[in-house]
C-alpha cells in the first residue's frame, strides 16, 4: 500500500529543486509541493503541432523543428550564438545572446532541433530569439506535446522549464495519492452546481488535454476554473470575515448618540438630515452602543452629507467624556474638516485640535498637550495623528476618511493610540466618497459592516456635462464670462500637464493670466499646491464669500470645497484623468439651487478609452453607477488604490471578472463558518498562507 506524504511537503523532495533553488520558489511565496499545485498557469501554448518553416510568419508562436545548418559565434555589439536550422519548406536562423558550452554542443551542425518562440523579422529574414529547444531523434514524429504547455508567473533565477519539472514530479504525486490534498468544500455544493472535485481541477489545470477550449479556460469560463477562483474568492472573504471575528474579541466602550450635544448639533444645521442620514446615523448608534469595537464603512457620494454624520459619531465621545479623532489623506481634506468640525463644535464649547505635517513644531506641541491633557475633545490632521509624539487622554472614536489611501499599518498605528491597559480599543467609523460596486465590496470590505448614504440633500440637481474639444476654448472663454455676469460663479481647473508640481502650478498660473487679460471685467482668483496655507486659505474665503467671480486652481479642488454659488466647472485636459477623480472635480458644483454645467475640455485626437470614460460623465451622475464602470475600464486596483489590492493576494480570481460568484461566495462563507468551522482555516492556509490582511488585528 503507498502511503500519503504528510502534508507541507518540502519542495527539495523534487528532483532538481535544491536550497537555492527552493529560495527562489519562495519568491513566489511557494514553500511546499501543496502551494505548488495552486501556482496556476498565466496562459497556454499549443505546441502540440510543428509548423513548416515555410508556413511561418512574423508574430506567431509556433513549435518548429529542422536540421541545424549552420552555428556560428558571432560579434557585433554583442557576443551572439546563431543557428541556421532548416527544413525542406524554408528556413530560420535562432538568436542566442546567452549561452553555454553544452548549448552551442546541442545546436552543432547536423544535428535536429525542436525550438518553441515567437517567429521575427530579422536583418537576415524570419528569426526566434532565445527560444526553448531540445535536439531530437532523427526518427522523432512530427508531434511537439500531447497536450497544452502552461505558462507560469515566474520570477528572476526560475525558468520555466525548472517549473514545469517540479509541477510534473508534483503533479505525479497527486495522481497517484503519494500527496494528499483534502476537499474543503461541502460535497453538496460540488454536485448541485456540477463542479468537479479538487484534485480533478487541478490536474486539468495544468495539463488541459489538447481538445480543451483555451477561451472557455482562460476567461475562467471552465467548470474547473470556476471551482478553484470559487475556493479562492472564499478563503479570503473567510480570511477577512475571522479578522472581523477576532475583532469583536476585544472591548470597546459603549457609546450613545442621542445626548444633549447632539441635539443642539442638529437643531443648529440648516438643514434637516436626509432620511439616507438618519438610516446611516442609526445603524451607527447601534454599533456604537455595543461592548466590541465598531467597524463601519459609510460610502457615500459627493455631496452626500457623510461629514455631518462623522460630526454626529464624533459627539457621541464627546458627550461620554472621551475623545475623537479624524484623519484624513491629504492637507487639504484634513484642511476642510477641521473648519467644518470648528464652525460646528465651538458654539457648543468643544475645543478641536488641528494636526498636519505642515503646522509649525509649536502649533503641533499645543495640540498635542491638548490632547494629552483632555482639553481637546476632538482631533484633526493628516498622518500625523498618529505620530509616536502625540497623545491622547481617552480616545474612542477613530473616523478615517478615504481608507484606501492609507497604508494597514498607518490606519492601526492611530488605533493603537486608544487601545488601554485593559485592552479596550477604540470603535472604527471609516468614510470613502470613492464609491464602491457591491460585489467588489463583498470581497474587499468583508470585515466590514457597511452603509450607504444613497440619497443627495434636498434642491441638488444633476450637473449637466459637456464634452468639447479645446479648439472651441473661445467659445467656452466666452460661456464663462456670461456665467460670471449673470452672478455665478465659476471653476477653471488645470490638470496636471507635466508630472512635477511646479510646472503644473505654472501651467494654472499662465492660465489665470491669459483668462483675466481676455475678461477683464473679471475677478479671478488662484489657487494651486504650491501656495502657502494662509495664502490658500484666504482665497478660498474670498472665493466662497463671493469677492471673486472665477477661480483658477489645480485639481486640489477635488475635494473639501464648498460653494453653493459655484454653477460652471471648465476641466482642461479631461482625457487625463480617470472616472473617480473627474466626478469628484464635478461634485463641487451643482451644490446650490441652480442648474449647473461641466465642461470637459479635451485635447488632440481622442483615445477609444479616453472617449468612453468622458462619454460616461455626460451621460451619468450616479457615482456607483460611474464607479462601476471606472472598475470595467480601469480595474479593481486602479479604482482601489495599490494599497488596497495589493493586500487581496488573490491567485486565481479576478474581482471584476468574476463578481457574479460573490453572492455565492458570501452566502457560501455564512455555510462554513456555522456548518463546517474546521475547513476555515485550512481553506485559508492553502490560499492566503501567511500574508499580511488588511485590517489585521
Amino acid at each position: 500500500m503507498i502511503m500519503p506524504i504528510a502534508s507541507a511537503t518540502e519542495l527539495t523532495r523534487l528532483k532538481g529543486v535544491g536550497p537555492k533553488m527552493a529560495e527562489r520558489f519562495a519568491r513566489l511565496g511557494i514553500d511546499s509541493v501543496e502551494q505548488l499545485l495552486f501556482h496556476l498557469p498565466l496562459r497556454y501554448e499549443d505546441r502540440t503541432r510543428v509548423t513548416p518553416l515555410g508556413a511561418l510568419r512574423a508574430g506567431m508562436h509556433a513549435v518548429i523543428q529542422g536540421e541545424v545548418q549552420l552555428s556560428e559565434i558571432k560579434f557585433a555589439r554583442r557576443r551572439m550564438l546563431l543557428v541556421r536550422l532548416s527544413d525542406r519548406t524554408g528556413f530560420i536562423t535562432l538568436r542566442f545572446f546567452h549561452f553555454n558550452a553544452r548549448q552551442q554542443e546541442n545546436l552543432a551542425r547536423g544535428n535536429r532541433v525542436r525550438a518553441y518562440g515567437e517567429v521575427r523579422r530579422g536583418s537576415g529574414g524570419l528569426e526566434m530569439v532565445h527560444p526553448e529547444f531540445s535536439v531530437i531523434e532523427t526518427d522523432a514524429a512530427p508531434v511537439a506535446e500531447t497536450g497544452l504547455t502552461p505558462v507560469y508567473p515566474t520570477t528572476e533565477g526560475l525558468h520555466q522549464l525548472t517549473l514545469r519539472n517540479a509541477l510534473q514530479q508534483a503533479l505525479a504525486l497527486l495522481r497517484t495519492d503519494r500527496l494528499s490534498l483534502p476537499e474543503l468544500l461541502p460535497a453538496g455544493l460540488l454536485a448541485a452546481d456540477e463542479l468537479p472535485d479538487l484534485k480533478q481541477a487541478l490536474l486539468f489545470v495544468h495539463q488541459p488535454p489538447p481538445e480543451t477550449d483555451l477561451d472557455e479556460l482562460l476567461e475562467a469560463r471552465h467548470p474547473v476554473m470556476q471551482r478553484l477562483i470559487l475556493e479562492d474568492l472564499l478563503a479570503h472573504v473567510l480570511s477577512l470575515r475571522q479578522l472581523r471575528q477576532r475583532s469583536r474579541t476585544h472591548q470597546a466602550r459603549p457609546l450613545s448618540i442621542r445626548s444633549e450635544l447632539g441635539d443642539r448639533f442638529l437643531r443648529a444645521l440648516p438643514f434637516a438630515l436626509t432620511a439616507a442620514q438618519q438610516r446611516v446615523v442609526a445603524e451607527i448608534e447601534t454599533d456604537l452602543g455595543q461592548a466590541v469595537p465598531m467597524q463601519r464603512l459609510v460610502q457615500g457620494d459627493v455631496g452626500s452629507g457623510k461629514t455631518v454624520v462623522a460630526a454626529l459619531a464624533a459627539l457621541a465621545a464627546v458627550a461620554s467624556g472621551c475623545q475623537a479623532a479624524i484623519m484624513a489623506p491629504t492637507e487639504i481634506l484634513a484642511e476642510q474638516h477641521y473648519h467644518n468640525f470648528a464652525a460646528w463644535l465651538a458654539p457648543l464649547g468643544i475645543e478641536v485640535a488641528w494636526l498636519s505635517g505642515k503646522a509649525k513644531q509649536g502649533e503641533r506641541r499645543a495640540a498635542g498637550e491638548a490632547l494629552a491633557s483632555g482639553q481637546a475633545a476632538v482631533a484633526v490632521g493628516t498622518h500625523a495623528l498618529f505620530q509616536e509624539a502625540i497623545q491622547f487622554r481617552d480616545l474612542a472614536l477613530v473616523i478615517i476618511d478615504e481608507q484606501h489611501r492609507f497604508g494597514v499599518h498607518q490606519r492601526l498605528a492611530l488605533r493603537e493610540k486608544g487601545r488601554r491597559d485593559d485592552d479596550v480599543l477604540p470603535h472604527q467609523l471609516i468614510m470613502t466618497a470613492t464609491p464602491i460596486p457591491r460585489t467588489l465590496s463583498m470581497a474587499v470590505y468583508a470585515d466590514l459592516d457597511c452603509s450607504v448614504i444613497d440619497e443627495l440633500p434636498p434642491g441638488r440637481q444633476p450637473v449637466e456635462t459637456v464634452v468639447l474639444p479645446d479648439s472651441r476654448r473661445d467659445d467656452v472663454v466666452e460661456r464663462v464670462h456670461r456665467a460670471c455676469q449673470q452672478g455665478n460663479q465659476v471653476y477653471w481647473v488645470c490638470t496636471l500637464i507635466e508630472e512635477s508640481e511646479a510646472l503644473q502650478c505654472q501651467a494654472a498660473e499662465e492660465t489665470a493670466r491669459l483668462l483675466q487679460a481676455a475678461l477683464p471685467d473679471v475677478r479671478v482668483g488662484l489657487v494651486h499646491g504650491r501656495l502657502k496655507a494662509p495664502d490658500k486659505e484666504a482665497i478660498m474665503a474670498r472665493f466662497k464669500a463671493g469677492e471673486l467671480d472665477l477661480l483658477v486652481a489645480t485639481t486640489v479642488i477635488e475635494v473639501g470645497v464648498d460653494v453653493p454659488n459655484a454653477g460652471l466647472m471648465i476641466i482642461e485636459n479631461a482625457e487625463r484623468l480617470g472616472l473617480a477623480q473627474l466626478h469628484q472635480l464635478r461634485g463641487r458644483v451643482g451644490r446650490g439651487g441652480q442648474a449647473s454645467v461641466c465642461v470637459l475640455m479635451y485635447h488632440g485626437a481622442l483615445s477609444a478609452n479616453a472617449r468612453e470614460r468622458l462619454a460616461v460623465m455626460r451621460n451619468s451622475n450616479d457615482g456607483f453607477e460611474i464607479a462601476r464602470k471606472d472598475m470595467e475600464l480601469r480595474g479593481p486596483g486602479e479604482v482601489l488604490g495599490t494599497r488596497q489590492t495589493g493586500l487581496l493576494q488573490l491567485k486565481i480570481a479576478d474581482l471584476q471578472r468574476d463578481e457574479a460568484l460573490m453572492p455565492k461566495v458570501v452566502s457560501l462563507s455564512d455555510q462554513l463558518l456555522k456548518q463546517y468551522p474546521g475547513a476555515v482555516q485550512p481553506l485559508i492556509q492553502r490560499w492566503v498562507g501567511q500574508a499580511v490582511r488588511y485590517g489585521s488585528v
